[in-house]
């Protein structure tokens, strides 16, 4: 990955895509990257994303971040998964957990037998057979131990903080590494003659600022990949119509604090709840065709459960992503590449699966089409995937109350998520790809809570005999019962470990 020179890395744009991208470099490609982050002040960031996946664990730990000072920086919580309330029906709730159902056996996954028993009537919800629902629904939790064969350890955890404080944070870290920052705003792009690449960005007291690799993490307005390249955009929203948030905090009501992220649906969306250590953050993600600014904002403030503690942010977007993510020596990264609405906390996952990527396919020397093609391979294949896992949550519904859920639930949906929607009706087969984020357990969590039931499973689980295989899942759920039972309360841990 080293050259004889270290490629001068110039990232334009900085919020929590910029600083993400220029901790990682700074920290894990030293010798290859001289890295240089441009800002403004006067370009507010995005910063209401509020929940993660458990996969920025591992990235906190890989840059050698201290877990507790990154938490107190960001006012951070422990999240064992996302609440999902009336969005297969009114009235209906699950939690989609970070940790499996039960145990295989046999090399069945376990709700094959589980499907076997509720066909009899005779098995309670899945979520019973699950840690991370068990411990999230009572409150509970504590980091799972190492021994990967034990149940009660057979969750993972995320984080929920304030995103505002989150890049912040990491400039301090990067500048110790030495990335530098400066701050301006880039008002023109200067581009290589014969290449077409981008030979320099100038600001406006007139700097002009060189380099070789060039990341664009400017956000929605895009402006070196979308207003200088011109790449196109793949638009989304027939799909994912939701094109419009309103967000504000709320102080946090009397009683624990929820190890899990709310979503509620809601007439033309659904609306947040992400509780921190010192308030809640709220937000109502709508479909502007369906519902107006001020009567979204009027239904936030209605449901909020005390009173706004500032004036509540509007906030337009679209669903869909670049056709190229990295063209010529331009990669984007974040709002620049692509957005997803925040339903399943992707939005931080898609900077940290970017950076990774750029990592792996970081240049030795010169950019190559070698690099830039496997980048964009496994990028578009993450975004699809996404895609499809998301309008899994607004097409498997039976609301028809109002035109927003009449239109999600009767639309034309991805060939790719037809098949694998068929495959899991008629099999109970969780379709399989070769890329994207959530694994069987996840497309587990939605398609039962939202009321697709499999007409038959893998015949291998009938073969143990009822009374024994009841008597096995009862064992089953109260060990999880029991283990749950034995961990502290999440806000008491909280300030244990603080």
């Amino acid at each position: 990955m080293a050259g004889e020179e270290r490629i001068r890395v110039v990232i334009v744009g900085g919020g929590t895509a910029g600083w993400m991208t220029a901790a990682a470099l700074a920290t894990l490609a030293p010798g290859a990257a001289e890295v240089h982050l441009i800002e403004s002040a006067e370009i507010g960031i995005v910063g209401v994303g509020e929940a993660t996946l458990p996969h920025l664990r591992a990235f906190v730990t890989r840059l050698g971040i201290d877990e507790a000072a990154f938490m107190a920086a960001t006012h951070a919580t422990f999240k064992l998964g996302i609440e999902f309330r009336d969005f297969g029906a009114i009235g209906d709730a699950y939690i989609h957990p970070f940790g499996s159902y039960g145990r295989a056996l046999d090399g069945v996954g376990f709700h094959h037998y589980w499907l076997r028993r509720h066909h009899a009537g005779t098995v309670p919800p899945i979520g019973d057979y699950s840690t991370a629902v068990a411990a999230a629904a009572a409150l509970r939790f504590t980091r799972p131990g190492a021994d990967p064969h034990d149940l009660a350890n057979a969750y993972g955890y995320a984080y929920q903080f304030d995103a505002t404080l989150f890049g912040p944070f990491l400039r301090s870290h990067a500048e110790a590494r030495g990335a530098k920052r400066t701050e301006g705003r880039v008002v023109s792009v200067e581009r290589d003659g014969e290449s077409g690449d981008i030979a320099a960005v100038t600001l406006a007291d007139g700097t002009r600022i060189a380099g070789d690799l060039f990341i664009d993490c400017s956000g929605f307005r895009a402006l070196l990949i979308g207003g200088t390249l011109d790449e196109a955009w793949e638009d989304w929203s027939h799909w994912l119509p939701c094109d419009r948030a309103v967000a504000a905090p709320c102080a946090s009501p009397e009683g624990g604090i929820e190890p899990y992220t709310r979503a509620t649906a809601m007439a033309a969306g659904w609306r947040w709840r992400i509780p921190l250590t010192h308030r809640i953050g709220n937000g109502y993600v709508y479909a502007s065709e369906y519902l107006s600014e001020g009567a979204a904002t009027d239904a936030l403030v209605a449901a909020m459960e005390n009173p706004p503690l500032a004036e509540p942010r509007h906030l337009r977007f679209r669903a869909g992503r670049r056709r190229r993510s990295w063209v010529g020596n331009v990669v984007s990264i974040g709002l620049a590449s692509g957005f997803l609405e925040p339903l399943e906390s992707t939005s931080i996952y898609l900077v940290q699966m970017a950076i990774t990527q750029l990592i792996e396919h970081f240049p030795a020397a010169r950019v190559c089409a070698a690099d830039r093609d496997g980048f964009n391979t496994l990028v578009d294949a993450e975004y699809d995937r996404l895609r499809d896992f998301l309008i899994l949550h607004y097409h498997a519904t039976m609301r028809d109350d109002s035109p927003f859920w009449d239109h999600v639930r009767t639309m034309t949906i991805p060939d790719s998520l037809t098949a694998a929607i068929t495959l899991w009706r008629q099999t109970g087969q969780v379709a399989r790809y070769t890329h994207g984020l959530f694994l069987e357990p996840s497309w587990i969590a939605v398609y039962l809570g939202q009321n697709i039931v499999p007409e038959g499973w893998d015949p291998r689980a009938d073969l143990p005999d009822g009374a024994s295989l009841d008597r096995a899942l009862a064992a089953l759920r109260g060990g999880i019962a029991g283990a749950v039972a034995a961990m502290p309360d999440h806000a008491a841990y909280l300030g244990a470990t603080a």
